[in-house]
C-alpha cells in the first residue's frame, strides 16, 4: 500500500515548520487514473465534497423538474453555504413552496458562518434555526425528493428511500460498493469510498453531456453546470470554492468537504480530481487543490484568490511576513 505523500509545507523564515501529507487522484471521464499521489485505494469519507452526488436522485428522479427547481436551487442543493441571506432566503422560500417549516429539517440548527449575519443575530437576541445550517440546501433537496417519492419524514435514515437512492447513485458513479458510512455533521449518512472512487465520480461529472447520454449523465451535467453558474451559492464570500471558481471564470466546478477533502470537475478537459489531506487541515487541502489546478493550466498562479491559498504569506499580529504556505515538491 502506498503511503501518503507530502503535499503542503508551512515555512517560518528559513525553517520548514510543518508538513501536510495526503492522497490525490486525477481521473478521466472513463474513470482511468491520469495522475496519482499517495494511495489511490485509501478509503475516505468524502464528507460535503460529495453533495453533487447526493443530489443526483433529486434531478434524475424527475423531482427537480416536478417542483420547478431552477439552476440556482440546484447549486444550493450542492452547497456548504455560509448562512448569509443569499442562502437562507432561498432555503426559506423553498420550504414555503413545499408547505414545510424549519421543523421538517433533520440537519440541526447552526449559527450562521457569515460574520455579518451572525453578528446581527446576536445583537437582535435571535437564535439560529436549521435553515441557517450550511447543509440546509442539500436537505431541501432531500425533502423535495422525499415528497416526490411519497416517502416519510425521516429522510436521513439510511433505510429511507431517499438515502437508498443516494447510495445507489454513489456506488454507481464511484464504481465500487461502499464499505460503509459515517453520520455526517448534518445527520445524513456519508458513504465511504476510495480516493480513486471519488475521483472517478468527478471524472463522470466532468465528462457528462447535458444533451445526451443517460438520465444520470444529464443530471450530473445539470448539477455541475449549476455549481459553475452560481459559485456564490455553493459556498459564499471569502470561501475557497467560490473564489477559485470565479478565478477560473466558471470553467471548473469545485467543492470542499470537512476534514480536508476537495474535489474538482474540469468539463473542458473531461477530468475529475479528488484529494484528501490525512491530518484534516483545511489550509492544506485548499493549497493542494489550487496547486493541482495550476498544474493543469486552468488556474492563474498569480490570481489573488490563488495567492490567498497557494504560496500564501503567513503574517503575525503586526503584519510582518513570517513565512509561507506552499505546495511541496510533489505538486510543483
Amino acid at each position: 500500500m502506498a503511503q501518503a505523500v507530502e503535499m503542503v509545507e508551512v515555512w517560518r523564515g528559513e525553517f520548514l515548520e510543518s508538513r501536510h501529507r495526503g492522497h490525490a487522484v486525477i481521473c478521466d471521464a472513463e474513470g482511468n487514473i491520469v495522475h496519482a499521489w499517495g494511495d489511490p485505494d485509501a478509503v475516505i469519507l468524502p464528507r460535503s465534497s460529495a453533495k453533487m452526488i447526493q443530489a443526483l436522485p433529486l434531478v434524475e428522479s424527475g423531482a427537480a423538474a416536478a417542483f420547478g427547481l431552477g439552476e440556482d436551487r440546484l447549486a444550493l442543493s450542492c452547497a456548504s453555504h455560509q448562512g448569509a441571506p443569499i442562502h437562507t432566503d432561498m432555503v426559506r422560500s423553498w420550504l414555503d413552496e413545499l408547505g414545510l417549516g424549519d421543523e421538517a429539517f433533520r440537519c440541526g440548527a447552526e449559527v450562521p458562518r457569515d460574520t455579518d449575519t451572525r453578528n446581527a443575530m446576536i445583537r437582535a437576541g435571535g437564535q439560529p434555526c436549521q435553515w441557517h445550517n450550511n447543509c440546509s440546501g442539500k436537505h431541501s433537496g432531500f425533502l423535495t425528493l422525499a415528497r416526490h417519492l411519497g416517502a416519510g419524514p425521516e429522510y436521513v435514515d439510511p433505510a429511507h428511500p431517499v438515502q437508498r437512492a443516494v447510495r445507489e447513485a454513489f456506488e454507481d458513479v464511484t464504481g465500487m460498493d461502499s464499505p460503509g458510512f459515517g453520520i455526517d455533521g448534518c445527520s445524513a449518512p456519508n458513504f465511504a469510498t476510495t480516493v480513486h472512487g471519488l475521483a472517478r465520480a468527478m471524472g463522470f461529472f466532468a465528462g457528462a453531456d447535458i444533451d445526451g447520454g443517460s438520465g444520470r449523465e444529464r443530471a450530473a451535467a445539470r448539477l455541475r453546470d449549476a455549481m459553475r453558474a452560481f459559485p456564490e451559492l455553493v459556498a459564499g464570500e471569502g470561501r475557497a470554492c467560490t473564489e477559485l471558481m470565479r478565478a477560473m471564470d466558471g470553467r471548473v466546478a469545485l467543492k470542499t468537504g470537512a476534514e480536508a477533502v476537495f474535489v474538482a470537475m474540469l468539463p473542458e478537459h473531461k477530468l475529475g480530481i479528488a484529494l484528501k489531506i490525512v491530518d484534516g487541515a483545511t489550509r492544506a487541502s485548499e493549497c493542494a487543490i489550487a496547486a493541482l489546478l495550476v498544474k493543469l493550466g486552468v488556474l492563474d498562479p498569480f490570481h489573488p484568490a490563488t495567492r490567498r491559498r497557494m504560496d500564501a504569506p503567513v503574517r503575525n499580529w503586526r503584519g510582518i511576513e513570517t513565512g509561507m504556505i506552499r505546495p511541496a515538491a510533489a505538486l510543483r
